[in-house]
């Protein structure tokens, strides 16, 4: 049972490699992307934005190329519906990074110097729950005993994720000199930041079911 799922496939499992490592990457490039735009250093941010889009183009290609090798060379027939849904589920993660930083880019919100340190801890929290997600994919094609060593860190850090956006939002809402529609919108983006945790735990809740039945 600790026979990688695709079998010795090494060409497939480098592109699978290479595919999660821009998962990683787009996580790392959109906390520079936002630490840059809470320093008003739109240069930083412009760079941060035009790679993160750089990151997500390869990862749809690279997707992509994986889904139509799995199909040409009819490979883990048993299994190939499974590790479709986590590829996409994966890019998903990817894209939301992305739209993170472009709804800053599109939207510009004035977001007090006071929340930005708690914006950043929400980010890390969430960039980790995504991060557990990516080693527990690399596991489920490598070592399938090994993904609930790394699986239920993605609930952990998502628990951490709700703790500071529950804070977060009291402290925008407890500013009396901010107007309503100024605090929804900064709410809205702190949700957007949560948002990628949340997911990253419903996507290791497929995944559970996936070794489930790969364990069968």
């Amino acid at each position: 049972m600790t026979e990688s799922i695709l079998r010795k496939r090494i060409g497939i499992e480098v592109q699978v490699d290479e595919f999660l490592n821009l998962v990683s990457e787009a996580g790392l490039l959109c906390q520079n992307g936002m630490s840059a735009y809470f320093r008003g250093d739109t240069a930083a941010f412009a760079e941060a934005l035009e790679t993160i889009q750089e990151t997500e183009h390869k990862g749809d290609f690279l997707r992509r190329d994986i889904e139509k090798n799995l199909y040409r060379k009819t490979l883990i027939p048993e299994s190939r519906g499974d590790v479709m849904r986590l590829l996409e589920d994966m890019d998903a993660l990817l894209d939301r990074f992305t739209g993170l930083l472009w709804q800053f880019e599109i939207e510009q919100p004035e977001i007090s110097a006071e929340f930005h340190e708690s914006f950043g801890e929400l980010l890390h929290y969430s960039v980790e729950a995504v991060e557990a997600m990516v080693r527990s994919c690399r596991a489920f094609f490598k070592n399938i005993n090994e993904v609930a060593d790394h699986i239920h860190k993605v609930s952990f850090w998502e628990k951490e994720s709700d703790k500071v956006s529950t804070r977060l939002q009291k402290a925008i809402f407890g500013q009396s000199e901010l107007d309503l529609s100024r605090k929804m919108h900064v709410r809205f983006f702190a949700k957007m930041v949560d948002r990628l945790a949340d997911d990253a735990e419903d996507v290791s809740d497929r995944l559970n079911i996936y070794v489930i039945k790969r364990m069968l």
